[in-house]
């Protein structure tokens, strides 16, 4: 996960720097450093964030090993006996 996947995705989750680093139990300055572009955080803290994102059904795009983008995974709901199965919302109507 690069810097800029890292800022991407915070954003479409529409989390503040300081909920991330709660989520992934991180400190916030070992977040604003990645995010900044100023360090690498050590592994596990790494894949921290990147699962607290992950959790929050962000995926991480790569193309040839090179971060390309973030996308929303698309999340299966469990519902009573259609668990494991994906579920058809309705669709909304228009009020007319």
């Amino acid at each position: 996960m690069s810097p800029e996947q890292c800022r991407a995705a915070r954003a479409w989750l529409n989390w503040s720097q300081a909920e991330l680093a709660a989520k992934a139990k991180v400190s916030s300055s070992t977040l604003r450093d990645f995010e900044a572009g100023r360090r690498v955080p050590i592994a596990n803290n790494l894949a921290s964030i990147r699962r607290a994102l992950e959790d929050a059904g962000i995926q991480f795009l790569f193309d040839n090993e090179k971060a390309w983008g973030v996308a929303q995974r698309d999340l299966q709901l469990a519902v009573g006996s259609q668990a494991g199965k994906r579920v058809r919302l309705p669709r909304r109507r228009r009020r007319t």
